[in-house]
């Protein structure tokens, strides 16, 4: 391993204190009401990390990382400016909220623009055990990627090579501030260990994957079950050919599952509601999917990789319900939005924490079999969904279902169809919950979707 293939730490990198980044954001806060601010607010964050990936036993690339970053937002009454920096120093901070107030004052003036509400700010913040250190050196983290690479090699003769594994770890700390007075840090972590295999000969190749993520270093997959299982789903791709073009049942896996709940979240967003540019505006109280689906938004569970106790300003964020029993039951709003709308801000300014797809009792084997003859969705391309109208269809591969079996691999093939229509269509929910992101749920069957092949 040659000294040219690891990135120095920066000398000069200060200390990642959530103190020190306190007094930096108190500094601009103070800086815009000099210059006139009527309202400010302050984002400012310090991360540090480590990433190794190992190719074929051999090392790749050795990358320690440590960054940081303060934005700044400023109001002159109703118009908005922003700006920001990686530079600490007083000098450059003070310069950066200067710049901010000057765009402040020749922007256009918007009525729904400034802080959330004084009164919705979090008081109550839980530790939420969102920071787990793992103290892994270099020559650590090469020794699990390279473990967790041979055993994907290991596992089947057909594989004929490899896109490597990576082990990643990371920690830092953000705070946020603004001149109501809020201000709170947050402490996370984030580990990482994944691998990519290939399998065949010649033009007959399949290539596929598999990781694991977590807070804690502890709570990973270890080395051999994340490679094996990498190898494992390489494998059973072999032989994949295309299917008759028509309509069938199509079963998403826990993955894919996410892409649908992806699409609710969007539509129900309220940059789309407020253009009127989602197919689901105006459907609040209404049924949009089958009776058996029920969604919530659980942003307080410890440890979960989508947690937080307040969200990108300040609000405090609350256990609630998105879906019952097929029917809306809430947007997700950030201050701006919800003023566009009229209504009060969801705590979502930043996006959505934690949204569970309530599992249902099927197992997979239960769903295949209820399936009976269909389409079984692992991998899917493109991003093809028009949130405006609905019309939802993607590249996708994964497995042809005959009698309730899995008989064969499926590969260039779309499946496509509206997306108010397959929510409504959903017959079976899964109990093989993936919890390996923001969304959790398990697969989802939708009773009839077109399946384009050959």
């Amino acid at each position: 391993m040659s000294e040219s293939m690891i990135s120095e730490v920066p000398a000069d990198a200060p200390a990642n204190l959530p103190e020190n980044l306190e007094r930096l954001s108190e500094l601009a806060l103070d800086e815009a009401r000099k210059n006139g601010a009527t309202q400010a607010e302050v984002g400012v964050s310090s991360e540090s990390g480590l990433s190794v990936s190992v190719r074929l036993g051999d090392v790749e690339t050795i990358e320690h990382n440590r960054d940081k970053g303060m934005s700044i937002t400023v109001y002159m009454g109703q118009r908005k400016g922003a700006s920001s920096t990686s530079d600490f120093s007083e000098g450059a901070i003070a310069q950066s909220v200067r710049a901010a107030c000057d765009i402040a004052r020749y922007t256009e003036e918007d009525d729904c623009a400034g802080l959330a509400d004084a009164e919705l700010m979090a008081t109550d913040i839980p530790d939420l055990d969102l920071m787990h250190a793992w103290d892994v050196s270099a020559e650590q983290a090469i020794e699990i990627a390279s473990e967790c690479e041979s055993a994907a090699r290991d596992y089947d003769e057909a594989i004929s090579n490899s896109e490597g594994a990576t082990v990643s770890s990371h920690s830092g700390t953000s705070v946020y501030a603004n001149s109501h007075g809020f201000c709170a840090n947050v402490d996370s972590s984030r580990h990482s260990l994944s691998c990519s295999v290939i399998a065949g000969e010649g033009d007959s190749m399949q290539r596929d994957y598999w990781y694991s993520v977590a807070r804690n270093s502890e709570d990973l997959d270890s080395a051999e079950a994340v490679g094996q299982r990498a190898a494992q789903r390489t494998v059973r791709r072999l032989g994949a050919r295309t299917v008759t073009t028509g309509t069938y049942p199509v079963l998403f896996s826990p993955e894919m599952s996410r892409s649908l709940i992806n699409a609710l979240i969007g539509a129900i967003s309220g940059g789309a509601l407020y253009r009127k540019t989602s197919f689901l505006l105006d459907r609040k109280g209404e049924q949009i999917f089958a009776p058996i689906v029920n969604i919530s938004e659980s942003p307080l569970l410890p440890r979960e990789l989508g947690s937080s106790a307040f969200d990108a300003e300040g609000v405090a964020r609350r256990n609630r319900n998105l879906v019952s029993e097929g029917v809306l039951q809430d947007y997700v709003l950030s201050s701006y939005s919800s003023r566009k709308l009229g209504l009060v801000t969801t705590g979502n300014a930043g996006g959505v924490r934690n949204v569970i797809v309530q599992p249902g009792e099927n197992s997979p084997q239960d769903m295949l079999k209820q399936m009976d003859r269909g389409f079984l969705v692992t991998e899917m391309m493109g991003s093809g969904a028009n949130l405006t109208t609905g019309d939802y269809s993607r590249g996708a591969a994964g497995f042809w279902v005959e009698n309730g079996e899995i008989v064969h691999p499926v590969e260039e093939v779309t499946v496509a169809g509206n997306l108010l229509d397959m929510f409504q269509r959903i017959e079976a929910l899964g109990n093989d919950v993936d919890k390996q992101g923001n969304i959790h749920t398990g697969s989802v069957l939708v009773g009839s979707m077109t399946v384009a092949g050959g």
